[in-house]
C-alpha cells in the first residue's frame, strides 16, 4: 500500500489565515481544512500594526489542529508558512521584538516615496527591479531608521513575517527568497541583497542574511510537542509565489498567471528580469520564485474594494450563497460603460469606500450605482479592465503573445470577474478549483521531501484531475 505524506501549510493573508492539512498519496493531493481564522491590522494613533502574538496564538491552534486530523497511526513531516510580503519584524540576538510590526497599509512612508520619486527611483529600480510603491520594506524601514534611530543598536535582525514564523516554529532566522524579493532591498541580477539599495535607505546589511531557495530544511519543530519531529521547510514565504507554484501552466511559456484575491497580482514567470523605463513606469516588480527565476508582475488592487463597500451596506451578503446570489444578479446588468481609476490613493484604506468611489464618480461627473448590486458591477468590470491593461502591457515590453489567463484565489470563484476580465482582455480565462496558495506551499515541501521529482511533475500530477472552467471572451457590441 502506497505510502501517504501528510504536510501541514500555513497560509497567512492579510484579511484571514488558515492552516491546512494536505495529504499526498498515489501522485494526489487532498486538503483538509484545520483552522480559519479573521486577520487585520489594528490602527493605533496615527499608525497602524499588526498583532503578531495573535498570529502565533492561531497558528499554534491551527498545527495542533491538523495533528487531530491525522489518521491514528500517521505523523505529520513537514510545516511551511507562507505570507503576504513587505511586512517585517526587528529582533534582537536573543529573537525578542525590538519595535511593533507596522502593517503595510500604514500610511508613514508617503515623505520616502516622494523623496525617491525626485531623486533616485530609477537607480533603485535598476538595482533591485521593484519600482516605487507606498508598501515596500525599503520605505517602511527607512522611515523607522529616521523616527527611532537608536533601532540600529537594539536591532540585529530583519525577518519577514513568513521568515518570523519559521522562526518561532524551528528556532532559525533565516531569511527566504521569494519573500526577500518583495523588499526593494535584493539584486535583481543576483540571489542576493543589493549593496545600492540598502546603502540608499541607510539600512545594515547584517540585519539580513543570504536569502535561501524555497525547500530548504530549517530544522526540525522546537518547544511544540504535537509537532515533535516534524522538519519546518522554507517554502515560498510570499504567499503570490506559492500561488504561482500551483498553477498548471502550459510549457510554452505562454500563459498570464492571475493570483485574485484582495490585490490581483497579474504576471509571468521568466527566465530574466523585464527593466527599463517602459518597465518601470508600468510599475512591473521582478519578484522572484522558489527556484531563484522571476516573476515579472503587475499588482492591481482586487476585491478588497468589493470587500470593504461591503460594510457600507446592511443588506450585504453573509454565507456564500447569498454571494452567489449577488454575483448572479449583477451580471444581469449591462457592462459598465465607465470604469473606476484603480489606482487613485483614495482607495488604499477609506473610512468608507462607496464614499471613495462616489468622490471619484463625481469628480469625472458620472453617477453613482444606486445599490449593492451596481457597485458589485462597477467594481468587478473595473478590475477586469485593470487586469487587460497589465497584459497589454506586458506584451508591449516583451516578445510574448500571452495565450491564455490563468486565475486562482478569491476571484477565481467569482464568475462576473472572470467573464469581465476575458472580455476585457479577449483571451481565455481558466479558472481552477484550486486553493492555491496553500498547494503551491506544500508542493515546495514535498519536493523538498523528494516525494515528488520537481515542481513541473508536481504541476503534471496536479492538472491531472484538477477541476477548470474556462471563460471565453464575449464579442462586444
Amino acid at each position: 500500500m502506497a505510502k501517504t505524506i501528510y504536510t501541514a501549510a500555513v497560509d497567512l493573508g492579510a484579511t484571514s489565515g488558515r492552516v491546512i492539512l494536505g495529504a499526498w498519496s498515489k501522485n494526489k493531493l487532498q486538503l483538509t481544512e484545520a483552522h480559519r481564522f479573521p486577520n487585520d491590522y489594528r490602527e493605533l494613533g496615527k499608525n497602524a500594526y499588526w498583532e503578531v502574538g495573535t498570529f502565533w496564538a492561531e497558528v499554534s491552534t491551527g498545527l495542533k489542529k491538523a495533528v487531530e486530523l491525522l489518521p491514528r497511526g500517521a505523523k505529520l513531516s513537514s510545516v511551511g508558512v507562507d505570507t503576504w510580503g513587505c511586512d517585517h519584524v526587528l529582533l534582537n540576538d536573543q529573537g525578542r521584538l525590538v519595535f511593533p510590526p507596522h502593517a503595510y497599509r500604514d500610511d508613514r512612508t508617503q515623505a520616502g516615496i516622494k523623496a525617491l520619486k525626485k531623486s533616485g527611483a530609477s537607480t533603485i529600480y535598476a538595482a533591485t527591479g521593484i519600482p516605487n510603491v507606498f508598501y515596500n520594506t525599503s520605505l517602511q524601514l527607512s522611515e523607522t531608521i529616521a523616527n527611532c534611530p537608536a533601532i540600529t543598536d537594539l536591532a540585529t535582525h530583519c525577518l519577514f513575517l513568513s521568515d518570523y514564523l519559521n522562526y518561532l516554529l524551528s528556532g532559525k532566522m533565516a531569511n527566504e527568497l521569494t519573500v526577500a524579493s518583495t523588499s526593494q532591498l535584493l539584486d535583481v541580477k543576483a540571489n542576493d541583497w543589493s549593496r545600492t539599495a540598502l546603502n540608499r535607505f541607510s539600512i545594515p546589511r547584517e540585519w539580513f542574511s543570504k536569502p535561501k531557495l524555497s525547500g530548504a530544511k530549517l530544522g526540525k519543530v522546537k518547544n511544540f510537542p504535537e509537532l515533535a519531529g516534524v522538519e519546518v521547510i522554507a517554502c515560498p514565504g510570499h504567499d503570490t509565489a506559492c500561488a504561482y507554484d500551483a498553477m498548471p501552466a502550459a510549457e510554452d511559456g505562454n500563459d498570464i498567471f492571475l493570483s485574485s484575491g484582495t490585490w490581483s497580482l497579474v504576471g509571468f514567470e521568466s527566465d530574466k528580469p523585464v527593466l527599463g523605463p517602459a518597465a518601470e513606469k508600468a510599475n512591473v516588480a521582478n519578484e522572484r520564485t522558489g527556484n531563484g527565476g522571476y516573476r515579472p508582475l503587475t499588482n492591481v488592487v482586487g476585491l478588497f474594494l468589493l470587500e470593504q463597500i461591503m460594510e457600507d451596506f446592511k443588506q450585504r451578503p453573509k454565507n456564500d450563497r447569498e454571494w452567489s446570489a449577488l454575483i448572479k444578479s449583477s451580471q444581469k446588468l449591462p457592462a459598465s460603460k465607465n470604469l473606476l481609476t484603480l489606482t487613485d490613493r483614495a482607495f488604499t484604506s477609506p473610512d468608507s469606500m462607496k464614499a471613495a468611489i462616489d468622490a471619484q464618480l463625481k469628480k469625472r461627473k458620472i453617477k453613482a450605482p444606486t445599490n449593492l448590486t451596481g457597485y458589485t458591477r462597477l467594481i468587478c468590470d473595473s478590475i477586469g479592465e485593470g487586469h487587460a491593461k497589465c497584459i497589454r502591457a506586458f506584451e508591449g515590453m516583451t516578445d510574448k503573445t500571452f495565450k491564455r489567463i490563468l486565475i486562482v484565489g478569491g476571484g477565481s470563484k467569482n464568475q462576473l470577474l472572470c467573464q469581465a476580465t476575458a472580455d476585457a482582455s479577449g483571451l481565455p480565462v481558466i479558472s481552477f478549483s484550486l486553493e492555491g496558495t496553500a498547494v503551491g506551499n506544500i508542493a515546495r515541501q514535498l519536493i523538498s521531501l523528494k516525494a515528488v521529482k520537481d515542481l513541473k511533475t508536481f504541476r503534471r500530477l496536479l492538472s491531472a484531475d484538477l477541476k477548470q472552467k474556462t471563460y471565453r471572451p464575449r464579442q462586444k457590441h
